[in-house]
Formats: structure tokens, C-alpha cells, sequence
């Protein structure tokens, strides 16, 4: 059988509004915004495109939407070099148009969630233009890392500190008089000067900034490097190159360190003061699932992404591996543990999975899976038509900063962001009125919403009838889970009432019938008490 599953009435929007711990359990897809839905026609995606389709995510069957930054920005990376953090991007719209976003989807039942950029603002924004313009030992610049250089001259940077782009994490500023000055900090591009989180400043700045979104009726924010806003005292060396391969592999003087749970810590409080249930999410870098879950102690954020999960290798034994490490790690703090297979920065996992019709196979076996585990899962823009990594952009077109710059990230960002296929045979498949921002490939007319619609084989309707039962099934969403006896290369885990099976090989695998099965992404063969799970495929069954 394949996803034959009849769609069942969903759970009004108050029942679900009203229900307690939401976020323990909830789906959130998350929409990077200049690639969803584009009102105007100048190529790039919008918070009016985005409120004209949330019908769209209602009825997929998830609980909130995640959306990246879309405040006003030079768009040196993608929105993440804020220059107002209260503003909305021309480029996105305006004010009114995300007071109208949270509206609309409140109004269907969908919570919304914001990104907030803490780590750095933009080289445009008030405060680094104050920087520049004031003297060395100033106020201006006590809010950002400012240094002289190493060197008789001062001609070195501070330290070895490498950005995650590529190239030093340092660039020296030039005086009026055009004399070479101090240097500053930017652990990502030029244009995103690392803030200083000692200062009080800063903190205030950010509380009130928090305060603004939530009053205007936000449901949470995630955090973005929530790992990196303290740096170790003294910024010490770190000895060594290729410094971009150590993060989430061990604690780094720029990133994990202990200094950031205070942090957390004030926000979880102010979170806390909004009714409705706010929840803050972390996107951090941690070395270990321990560290991780530091960041979800029962007074500090809600949610952590789950990074190991998303880059663990496809197979049973890795997979289990990281499934236990990580409900280990979460249990101990009483938090829920999320899962993620893609997101903005990183190749779809269809490509990652290998590409292809096995590559398809095993992104929606992975999916399946995902949404089986404990916990809360996000998904990525497309993944739910099953897109895979566009490898082949010309380089006149891309955007991304770690691209033109060394060795740090590949500068292959640009792939995973390309604008979604709605409608239509030709480019740009209902996007928007006007061309995208990146070119869509050809194949991308079979995978879109329009063409995936009603179609019982096509991944779309995998996901819809996937997140009908996680609702249905009591026994999915947050709660316990246990493993099952199961052929090698096999995963079997058990839920109350719920059975998911997961074949991680090349060939087909026999084994006993576990119950009825209710959705599965390939075709089953019973005989005698037996069922023939293909390779590379996942079933839920019902016990």
C-alpha cells in the first residue's frame, strides 16, 4: 500500500491554540522568505506572497511557520545583516504586512515564529556607523569587538580567529584621514560586525527589540548562532587553521561558551511574561548532545535544533546511534527533542541522501521516520515536494557571500534557497508574477504543488496524510518510544498504539507483520504473516 490514508476533519484552530505545551509537539516549517511566494513581480519572495498561501500550510497539516529575517537590511547574507530590527525590508514589504501575516495565520490556526539576529548587526546599521565615526575607547564602539592589530604597525589582525565564510574573522577600518586603524570582529561576513554582549547596551537594545515583535503578536522567535554571542575573555588564539570544520565539534573561544545561558536565561524570562505560550529556539552549535541540551534546561530556551540528526549518515546504525544520544540528552533536562532533515543553509536531503530516484526514496523514508520520533520536527521549505539540491547555477547568479569569499562554508547556500514550484509548466511555476531571483530548473514543473495535488504516489500527499496521523495517532508527537527487534539495517521502534518500521537497505527485507499498516512510501507485499518492506522505505503501522 501506498499513502491511501482518507484526509480526517482538522482539529479547530482554538482547540489547537488553547492546547497546553504546544511547541513539545509541533510541526514548524520554516519559510525562507525570498523563496516562497513573491505578490509584486520583482523575483523575490514576500510576507504579503507568504500570507496569500498560508491556506497552503494549513491545510499540509503543520503548526507554525518559521520565518527568516525580512527586516530592513543591505542583503549582504540573505537578511542576517540586520540594519533595523524593527523595520520590515522594502524588498519583503512593510510593517503593516507582517501585522497582517501573524494575523491571517492566527486566524487559521498556524502560529508564527520570527528570526532574530543577535550575534551581529549589520555594517550599515546606527550603531556601527556611530562605531566607525567615534573614537577608539568610545561608547560607539564598546558595543562591537574593536582591537588594535598585532604587529609593529598594528598590520596583523588580533588574533587567528577565522570567519565561518572564509578568510580572517577581522577587518581593519580606515581612518578619516585615510591612516589605517583598529580592527573589528565579524565571525561571518565584513558586513556583520560581531556585537558585544557585555555591554549592557546590547542587552537592553534586544530585550526591547523582542518586546516589539511580541507585542505585535509573534509567537517565539528563533534564535540565530544562539551560540556565539559571548566570546571567551581576552579572545585568545585558537592555534590552528580550517577552523569552520571545528564548529559542533568541540567549544570554541567564539562559540559555545558557558556566558550564553545567562543570556537565554533573561530571555526565557520574558518569554515567559507574554501569555500564550512564546517560545524561543536555538539555533546552536554544540559538540555534544549534553552541551545541546544546556541550552534547553527547563529555565532557559524551549527548543534546540538537532543538528547531529540532520547530518547523520543514512543507515541504521548511525541513525539509531544519533536518535539515542539525543533523547538521552534532552530527557535529562525534561525538554523535547526536535528533529530537521534541511534547512537554508545546507544541501536538501534528497541530494544529500544521494540524489536521484534513491535519493527520493530515502528523503521520504527519512520523513516518515522524522515524524515517528518523540519530540517536535521542523520542515524546510520543499522538502514536502521533495525538491532536490539545484547543483548547477551559473556562477553570475549567485548570492551567497561564502561563495566569493575563501575557505570557509562551500558557497553552496544558494542551491537549497531556489524559489518554490507552484503551478504551471514554464518558470516561474506560480511563484510570483514577475521571473525568480534564482533560476528553477525545467524538472521542477512535475514537482510542483499544483502537479503533486490528488496524486496518492507524489510526495506531497505523503506529508498531508503523514501529518493527518500524527495528529490522529495519540500516540505520536511528544511522549516515550522504544526499539523493537528488527532484521539488520532495519529500524523497528514501538509508541503507544504505534509501530514505525524503516529499511535502510539496498534490498528488501521479510519480517513479521507488526499491525496495519497506515501509510508507508512504497508498495508491501504480505504472505503469510509476513511483509516485504523495499529498500529504502518506511511504514507506519497501527497496533
Amino acid at each position: 500500500m501506498t499513502q491511501d490514508l482518507a484526509h480526517s476533519v482538522r482539529p479547530s484552530a482554538e482547540a489547537r491554540a488553547q492546547a497546553e505545551g504546544w511547541w513539545r509537539s509541533a510541526v514548524i516549517y520554516q519559510v525562507y522568505v525570498r523563496s516562497f511566494a513573491d505578490s509584486d513581480g520583482d523575483g523575490i519572495g514576500d510576507l504579503r506572497g507568504i500570507r496569500e498561501r498560508l491556506p497552503y500550510l494549513a491545510e499540509l497539516g503543520v503548526d507554525a511557520l518559521w520565518l527568516t529575517p525580512f527586516y530592513a537590511s543591505p542583503q549582504a547574507d540573505g537578511g542576517y545583516d540586520v540594519a533595523d530590527y524593527r523595520a520590515v525590508d522594502p524588498l519583503f514589504g512593510q510593517l503593516s504586512d507582517a501585522d497582517d501575516l501573524v494575523r491571517e495565520a492566527h486566524r487559521l490556526g498556524l502560529r508564527v515564529i520570527v528570526d532574530i539576529v543577535p550575534n551581529h548587526t549589520s555594517d550599515q546599521h546606527v550603531w556601527f556607523q556611530a562605531a566607525l565615526a567615534g573614537e577608539p575607547e568610545g561608547a560607539a564602539r564598546a558595543r562591537y569587538h574593536f582591537r588594535p592589530g598585532r604587529g609593529a604597525g598594528g598590520e596583523l589582525p588580533p588574533n587567528d580567529w577565522e570567519s565561518v565564510f572564509g578568510g580572517p574573522a577581522w577587518t581593519r577600518t580606515t581612518g578619516p584621514d585615510g591612516a589605517p586603524g583598529e580592527w573589528y570582529l565579524h565571525l561571518f561576513a565584513p558586513e556583520q560586525p560581531d556585537l558585544n554582549w557585555d555591554n549592557p547596551e546590547v542587552r537592553a537594545e534586544f530585550e526591547s527589540v523582542l518586546r516589539f515583535w511580541l507585542d505585535l503578536g509573534v509567537d517565539g522567535f528563533r534564535i540565530d548562532v544562539a551560540h556565539g554571542m559571548v566570546k571567551a575573555p581576552g579572545l585568545p588564539d585558537i592555534g590552528r587553521t580550517e577552523q569552520a570544520k571545528l564548529i559542533g565539534a568541540q567549544v570554541l573561544p567564539f562559540f559555545d561558551q558557558d556566558g550564553v545561558h545567562e543570556i537565554h536565561r533573561g530571555w526565557r524570562q520574558l518569554l515567559d511574561s507574554y501569555a500564550g505560550e512564546r517560545i524561543g529556539v536555538a539555533e546552536a552549535w554544540a559538540p555534544t548532545p549534553e552541551r545541546l541540551a544546556l541550552y534547553v534546561r527547563p529555565d532557559e530556551l524551549h527548543q534546540a535544533f538537532n543538528f547531529q540528526f540532520l547530518t547523520c549518515a543514512w543507515g541504521a546504525g548511525p541513525m539509531r546511534e544519533v536518535i539515542d544520544q539525543s533523547l538521552a540528552a534532552t530527557l535529562s533536562v525534561r525538554a523535547p527533542t526536535t528533529w530537521v532533515l534541511s534547512n537554508h543553509d545546507v544541501v536538501r536531503h534528497t541530494t544529500r541522501y544521494g540524489g536521484g530516484e534513491q535519493g527520493l526514496r530515502r528523503a521520504r523514508a527519512a520523513a516518515l521516520l522524522m515524524l515517528a520520533l518523540p519530540g517536535s520536527a521542523y520542515v524546510y521549505q520543499g522538502e514536502e515536494l521533495g525538491l532536490p539540491e539545484v547543483v548547477d547555477l551559473p556562477d553570475e547568479v549567485r548570492q551567497d557571500p561564502a561563495f566569493f569569499r575563501g575557505d570557509g562554508q562551500e558557497g553552496t547556500r544558494d542551491g537549497c534557497r531556489v524559489p518554490l514550484p507552484w503551478s504551471g509548466g514554464a518558470a516561474p511555476y506560480g511563484f510570483g508574477p514577475g521571473g525568480s531571483w534564482l533560476p528553477q530548473p525545467a524538472a521542477w514543473a512535475q514537482l510542483s504543488v499544483e502537479a503533486q495535488s490528488g496524486d496518492p504516489r507524489s510526495t506531497l500527499e505523503l506529508y498531508r496524510s503523514a501529518l493527518v496521523l500524527r495528529r490522529e495517532l495519540p500516540g505520536l508527537g511528544d511522549g516515550e518510544m522504544r526499539w523493537l527487534e528488527a532484521p539488520e539495517g532495519v529500524l523497528a521502534l514501538s509508541r503507544p498504539g504505534f509501530v514505525c518500521t524503516l529499511n535502510t537497505l539496498g534490498d528488501e527485507v521479510t519480517m513479521p507483520v507488526p499491525g496495519r499498516p497506515v501509510l508507508a512510501t512504497a508498495a508491501l507485499e504480505f504472505a503469510g504473516g509476513t511483509v516485504r518492506i523495499p529498500s529504502d522505505s518506511c511504514v507506519w503501522w497501527a497496533v
